[in-house]
């Protein structure tokens, strides 16, 4: 990879030596951050709602010479700053924010920051699920087709710390959450909305709110910019008259003007007056239609982005998955096991449920979202033939099941034990897997009960099932 260093960026960093700056919350953005500015002369305060005992492994990766830290709170001397950066995980509605709208203070973000420093064209992928996966497909397509390629955002390592290395010539594929769009003033050159689903409402409170969250990708866009959206999906589709620039679409279910669609078992691809094939849909390793529809995102993104459909099928045909998204750890016994903890909500995992024909032995539960989970549970009813609760919403899980269970005759129910915790999960489900069978672990949950995140819970399953004997 050719790397080169934007010339004008000292000039950037120097009118900014003088600044105060306060960061609110010390997650991974905001350690990024407090080291990036901190090193380019900035008075730099960061704060958070947890303990200095609490964060002391995060601190030890940042300089006490150069950074102040105000732990255990968000106290009023934050509002002597010039700027104030939030990270993601903080609501925009806390108090100290909602007075330094009163006072007049810029409120940014790590992101935003990105944005205005970044000398590259930038391709930005949003949506309720599917941003990971189709990201990565993305990334490894440009790569294949030979160009410098950075991917960042919601995922990896922030894309501040790597902006001076960026050149000009090069692409940056980004994850953008609906916390990360909030207050961003620049759309990407290429922007994508895979699918508006309720999610995060505990966050944004509203479906209003959390669409327009995710709007702000296509708002500030240009018309030489493209805006790539799902066909199938009604709430993406009719965003399609706030587009300003040139519109792609992806559909499975039928032909488009313009990008990506299926037609007689081939994934194809038009624009510009022209189709190409890229493969054979049979040829796509990754499970279920929902990886499919991320499959035929990624074709129309790197499309517009200039890659031929030779680095498209290369990709597409080999690319196995994202860890914690339907990931195969391990057959034992006969029984397949999969880790899918990226599901954190009852979309993702009635997403999860529908790629399986086999039997299933569901693992499911964790801290929910106040999310609507009727048509979780009728399927649920369906598919599932044994359900293994845990964690704090559990019991809700039960009763959703139960209740739909009635309604679909009680014959329906899948046998159901609510064992506490993972490792418990994971024991009966040895137990009672047969040959032939699917564990799955798709929560529809967060993991903020028990785990700091889902990659650290679903790192504990694949630890727990990779110590399963042959012999259960």
């Amino acid at each position: 990879m050719v790397k080169s260093v934007p010339l004008f960026m000292p000039m950037v960093y120097e009118m900014r030596k003088s600044e105060k700056v306060s960061i609110i919350g010390l997650g991974r953005e905001g350690m990024a951050l407090a080291r990036f500015l901190a090193q380019r002369g900035a008075t730099v305060t960061v704060s958070d709602l947890k303990t200095r005992e609490e964060l002391a492994e995060r601190i030890e990766g940042l300089s006490e010479s150069l950074i102040r830290f105000k732990l255990g709170g968000h106290p009023q001397s934050l509002l002597d700053a010039d700027v104030i950066y939030v990270s993601p995980g903080v609501p925009q509605d806390i108090p100290l924010l909602v007075e330094a709208r009163k006072r007049g203070i810029p409120i940014s973000s790590e992101t935003r920051l990105f944005f205005s420093l970044c000398p590259a064209l930038i391709i930005g992928v949003t949506g309720s699920s599917g941003k990971t996966t189709t990201v990565t497909l993305v990334g490894q397509i440009l790569e294949r087709a030979g160009r410098e390629t950075w991917v960042g955002g919601n995922i990896g390592s922030p894309l501040i710390e790597s902006v001076e290395e960026i050149g000009p010539e090069a692409m940056v594929v980004t994850e953008l959450s609906s916390f990360q769009l909030e207050n961003l003033d620049r759309s990407p050159y290429i922007a994508s909305i895979l699918n508006i689903r309720p999610n995060h409402l505990d966050r944004h409170k509203s479906m209003e709110a959390y669409r327009a969250a995710k709007l702000n990708i296509l708002r500030h866009q240009g018309k030489k910019d493209y805006a790539i959206l799902n066909r199938d999906d009604p709430a993406t589709h009719a965003l399609l008259p706030e587009c300003q620039g040139r519109t792609l679409l992806f559909s499975r279910l039928e032909e488009v003007e313009g990008g990506a669609f299926i037609r007689e078992g081939r994934i194809m691809v038009r624009w510009a007056g022209r189709e190409e094939a890229v493969c054979e849909r049979s040829d796509i390793r990754l499970l279920g239609d929902h990886n499919l529809e991320n499959v035929l995102a990624a074709c129309a993104i790197s499309g517009a982005a200039g890659a031929p459909t030779e680095a498209m099928a290369g990709v597409c045909t080999t690319f196995a998955g994202v860890e914690h998204r339907l990931e195969l750890v391990r057959k034992v016994a006969g029984v397949s096991y999969y880790n899918d903890s990226i599901a954190t909500s009852p979309e993702r995992a009635i997403a999860a449920l529908r790629s399986f024909d086999q039997p299933i032995v569901l693992l499911a539960g964790g801290r929910g979202k106040g999310l609507p989970s009727e048509e979780l549970a009728r399927l649920i009813v369906q598919k599932v033939r044994y359900l293994i609760l845990f964690g704090e919403e559990a019991p809700a899980i039960e009763e959703a099941v139960r209740k739909a269970g009635k309604r679909a005759g009680m014959a329906k129910t899948p046998t159901i034990k609510d064992v506490g915790d993972l490792e418990e999960a994971v024991k009966l489900a040895a137990q009672v897997g047969q040959p032939g069978d699917v564990v799955l672990l798709s929560p529809a949950c967060t993991s903020f009960d028990l785990y700091g995140d889902f990659a650290e819970r679903g790192k504990h399953f694949k630890d727990l099932v990779r110590k399963l004997r042959e012999n259960g």
